[in-house]
């Protein structure tokens, strides 16, 4: 199984989910997707290495040999390139890497650089959970590139977790895309029903099965409840507003690992997973 955890905004319980879900588990491998600020290590505390650099090919443009045709800037859709009167302009940061404006140079005036986006690191030796995570250089805008190569890196022998960017933008998108489920983790609040919704259509767009987590459950508000019900979307798990666990995760401790009880709890949400994959693999039959 490939489980992406996500929400439709931020600080809802996503590490918290997928950390004490990897940890109940095992022969798992746990991904922090969240690469402009990974902290799924600040619980792990594992010591990490570099697997590889994340790079993106960008053009060069020799502007002597440059006809100004305008067929680069023409084709590029993301407006990397612009034709100006006398040269052709170029902006790092919008360019997706396509390769298509070097193709298409009729006067082979374009020759392609590879510029660092950001790393890919492991932990060291053998870990448990086996992790990985990406980590976007500062000021970097291609997210989603980093988080694709991330993705490359997952077994399909064993079961991966993945830790996926808040919201409902392309990082998300690019973390969902593929999995075999998405559990969607929400809090019990008009906000977290707000943000629920639409990470809701996002996934159903994506057409992958689905479940929810509700974090910081009573706080008073039933409505994500009465949602969950009205839209026959699973409830996987409730996690209490609890003051211990609260205090656990404060000291930067997954509380699977001193509140026993709770890893018999998330591995009936792997088993919740399975049973309702099983059924879809049944209906499409």
């Amino acid at each position: 199984m490939k489980i992406v955890i996500a929400s439709g905004k931020g600080g809802t319980g996503k590490t918290t989910v997928s950390l004490n879900l990897a940890l109940a588990l095992s022969d798992v491998q746990l991904f922090d997707c969240d690469v402009e600020e990974p902290n799924c290590n600040l619980f792990l505390g594992f010591d990490l290495e570099k697997v590889e650099d994340v790079v993106c090919p960008v053009p060069v443009i020799n502007q002597e040999k440059c006809s100004i045709c305008r067929q680069c800037s023409d084709f590029c859709r993301y407006n990397a390139l612009a034709a100006l009167p006398g040269r052709i302009l170029f902006f790092p940061s919008l360019c997706h890497g396509c390769g298509g404006c070097t193709v298409l140079c009729p006067e082979n005036a374009i020759r392609e650089v590879q510029r660092p986006l950001g790393v890919i690191e492991k932990a060291k030796g053998e870990s448990y959970p086996e992790f990985y995570r990406g980590l976007l250089n500062i000021g970097e805008t291609m997210t989603s590139a980093v988080i694709k190569r991330l993705k490359k890196y997952i077994d399909d022998r064993k079961i991966a977790i993945l830790d996926a960017p808040p919201g409902t933008a392309c990082p998300v998108i690019a973390s969902v895309e593929g999995m075999s489920y998405c559990v969607l983790v929400t809090e019990s609040t008009p906000f977290g029903l707000h943000d629920l919704r639409l990470a809701v259509d996002v996934v159903r767009t994506i057409k992958i099965p689905f479940g929810v987590i509700i974090n910081r459950y009573g706080l008073g508000d039933s409505r994500v409840e009465e949602y969950c019900n009205a839209e026959g979307i699973p409830v996987l798990l409730k996690i209490p507003n609890d003051r211990k666990i609260a205090e656990l995760y404060s000291q930067g401790i997954p509380f699977v690992r001193e509140m026993p009880e709770w890893r018999e709890k998330f591995l009936g949400v792997s088993e919740a997973i399975k049973l309702q994959l099983a059924v879809k693999e049944e209906l499409t039959i």
